[in-house]
C-alpha cells in the first residue's frame, strides 16, 4: 500500500478513488491532483512509482491542507466558538445540531441514544 501524507492509500483502487481516503481530499481535488501532476486517475494505486508517490506527497501538502492540519484547524474553530460562548458553540459543547435542524424529533446521530425520561402518574393510579 502506498503511503501518502500519513495515510495508506488502497492498492487495488483508481488512484482518483484511492486519494479519497486522505482526510481533506474529495472527488474534485482528486481529479485536479491528478491533472496537475500528470498522472492517469485510472492507474491503479500500485502502479505508483516512488518518485510519484513524493511528487504526490509534495504536491497535497504544499496546495492543500489535509490531514492533521485540516483536523487542527476544524478542532480550532469550533474551540474558538466554544470561547466565545457564541450560540454555536453552546450548540457544540451541549452535543445537539449546529445548523438549526429540529430537535423535538430526529437528531438522534448528535444527541445519541434516547434517554427515556419518566411519564407522569395517572390520577387512577395515585388513589
Amino acid at each position: 500500500m502506498p503511503r501518502v501524507v500519513g495515510v495508506d492509500i488502497p492498492n487495488n483502487k483508481k488512484l482518483e478513488f484511492s486519494l479519497l481516503y486522505i482526510y481533506g481530499v474529495g472527488r474534485t481535488t482528486s481529479k485536479k491532483v491528478c491533472k496537475d501532476l500528470g498522472l492517469d486517475p485510472n492507474m491503479l494505486a500500485r502502479d505508483l512509482t516512488e518518485e510519484q508517490i513524493t511528487e504526490l506527497a509534495n504536491h497535497l501538502e504544499k496546495n492543500y491542507e489535509v490531514e492533521g492540519d485540516l483536523r487542527r484547524a476544524t478542532a480550532a474553530a469550533i474551540a474558538r466558538l466554544r470561547d466565545i460562548g457564541c450560540y454555536r458553540g453552546l450548540r457544540h459543547r451541549r452535543g445537539l445540531p449546529v445548523r438549526g435542524q429540529r430537535t423535538r424529533t430526529n437528531a438522534r446521530s448528535r444527541k445519541g441514544p434516547k434517554k427515556t425520561v419518566a411519564g407522569k402518574k395517572s390520577v387512577k393510579g395515585m388513589k
